[in-house]
């Protein structure tokens, strides 16, 4: 695969965060940007990853990537996210060279993860129940140059099948009723083993896929909610608590106090023989409680530490759906 732009080469073009759009590049031909026209000549020749100067500022040319076309593809059903995607693929152990059966293509999200997972020597057979989108998914996988790694298909697996036996080391399911689909899963996986995943939104479609796969003899049976949770990074400063007293700052607070003790007691003592004397006095104890409250206030200067905390979102991001995952090997 080239890195350079071509006349037919589909472009996601990042406009900014959340702003994504994808267009087919096209000879002589503009696409219209909240930054202004963008020729499309001005884009051939260019490798994926330039910056485009358009009239009232730039966009970015970026190539067809799992990660970005997740977030620009257009929506013909829900899809799955890379939260649950990277989820998958770990649980499938799914990796180059795995042989990989998919029931639900929908929007092509997780097909394009996956094929990029089993490159050079692995293969994805999907397969989806709306013919339109099976055949909209099926042209997409060519645009995109994957078509040598997947196989999509219009087809009731739920009804019919997966047209295969013991050729799948995983599967996953997104049907509105997988624990239908158990007993074709048992027969497409390979008889040394494999791993099983399903999709599903409700806790009552996972708790009868349960029963079903354990009816089954599927082992390692578990179920995984994945939720991407956004922490912000700051520093949060706050005064320096002490948990035990200076030994070396008391001392000094003790000789001070004697001190002071003797002052008063001059102050008060019947030597003073005049009006002046009793002043002067006076005057001398007020500059050393001065001194004192000076010395005080900037011993007890607080000291402040820098900490970085991270705070978690204030409410929690939506439900979109349970992960189930089973592993079957035929005795």
């Amino acid at each position: 695969m080239t890195n350079l732009v071509q006349e037919g080469s589909k472009v996601i073009l990042y406009l900014g965060y959340n702003n994504l759009h994808v267009i087919k590049v096209k000879t002589d031909e503009v696409y219209q940007t909240k930054f202004g026209a963008l020729k499309h000549n001005d884009l051939i020749g260019k490798e994926f990853g330039s910056k485009i100067i358009c009239a009232k500022g730039y966009v970015h040319a970026l190539p067809i990537v799992p990660e970005l076309w997740t977030l620009a593809l257009p929506h013909r059903t829900q899809i799955l996210y890379m939260a649950d995607i990277s989820l998958i693929l770990l649980e499938l152990d799914i990796k180059p060279g795995s042989i990989v059966i998919e029931a639900g293509t929908g929007s092509g999200s997780l097909s394009h993860s996956i094929i990029r997972a089993i490159r050079p020597t692995g293969h994805l057979h999907t397969f989806e129940f709306h013919e339109l989108r099976s055949k909209l998914a099926r042209n997409e996988f060519e645009e995109h140059g994957l078509s040598p790694y997947v196989t999509a298909k219009h087809r009731d697996v739920l009804a019919n099948g997966f047209e295969h036996e013991n050729i799948a080391d995983a599967v996953f399911l997104d049907l509105p009723a997988p624990w239908d689909a158990v007993k074709h899963v048992m027969k497409v996986l390979k008889k040394s083993g494999g791993r099983l995943c399903t999709f599903s939104p409700c806790i009552e479609q996972v708790q009868r896929t349960c029963q079903r796969l354990r009816a089954n003899g599927f082992e390692q049976i578990n179920t995984v909610e994945c939720l991407r949770r956004v922490h912000e990074f700051r520093y949060q400063h706050r005064t320096k608590i002490r948990f035990t007293a200076d030994q070396n700052q008391d001392q000094p607070k003790q000789e001070e106090q004697q001190q002071d003790e003797e002052e008063v007691n001059n102050i008060k003592s019947p030597k003073r023989e005049s009006m002046e004397d009793g002043e002067e006095d006076e005057e001398i104890s007020t500059n050393k409680k001065q001194k004192k409250n000076s010395e005080s206030t900037k011993r007890q200067a607080p000291e402040t530490v820098s900490t970085l905390v991270a705070n978690g979102p204030l409410v929690m991001p939506g439900h979109t759906g349970y992960l189930t995952f089973a592993y079957f090997k035929q005795e």
